[in-house]
């Protein structure tokens, strides 16, 4: 794995590896990465999160490896995470859903990051990471997230850009375009 990325996040990675290749071995779908840590990934730590949103159909299970590897749930006064947090490293891990963006993502195009001995990792696509800020924004209660979709959309010039442009749509509901993340304006 490259440098450039913060000893928290690399470690948070290569334990979300480990506890990917557990929940596998015991026969269910990989857990996949979504949210601010696939924004971290691709924009390759230029934008950083606190925390690793989770998609997995097997909560149960997902959090029972996650205490396997040392995982603990935060609780006392002023304590408001639904997550999980491990010593070592200053990231917490929260299953957001079920499903990946509701079932609109493409679960074909799901990214495999190979960490070696730890293992891979799934990582929802960039197009779809692309999509989901530009949906949040769209909602009105993340304005930040037209920043992050532009960022990303800036780094990469090898997308599928006829996917992104679709999926762009849907999660907008039609209020916006590919050509958005080119613009200023807005």
């Amino acid at each position: 794995m490259p440098r450039p990325y913060r000893a928290d996040f690399e470690s948070a990675l290569r334990m979300f590896a480990r506890v990917s290749r557990a929940l596998s071995a015991q026969g269910y779908e990989a857990p996949v990465l979504v949210g601010g840590g696939a924004v971290e990934l691709y924009s390759t730590g230029a934008i950083s999160t606190g925390d690793f949103d989770i998609v997995t159909a097997r909560q149960s299970a997902f959090e029972a490896v996650l205490q396997d590897h040392g995982f603990v749930r935060p609780s006392g006064p002023g304590v408001a995470t639904r997550g999980w947090i491990h010593p070592e490293f200053r990231l917490g891990f929260e299953v957001v859903s079920s499903t990946l963006l509701d079932g609109m993502a493409d679960r074909q195009r799901v990214e495999m990051i190979d960490l070696g001995q730890d293992g891979s990792a799934s990582i929802i696509s960039l197009e779809d990471m692309i999509a989901d800020r530009m949906g949040q924004f769209a909602s009105g209660t993340a304005p930040d997230m037209l920043g992050q979709a532009r960022a990303l959309y800036a780094l990469h010039s090898d997308m599928d850009r006829a996917y992104l442009a679709r999926r762009i749509v849907e999660e907008t509901a039609g209020d916006f375009s590919i050509e958005d993340l080119e613009g200023d304006s807005l």
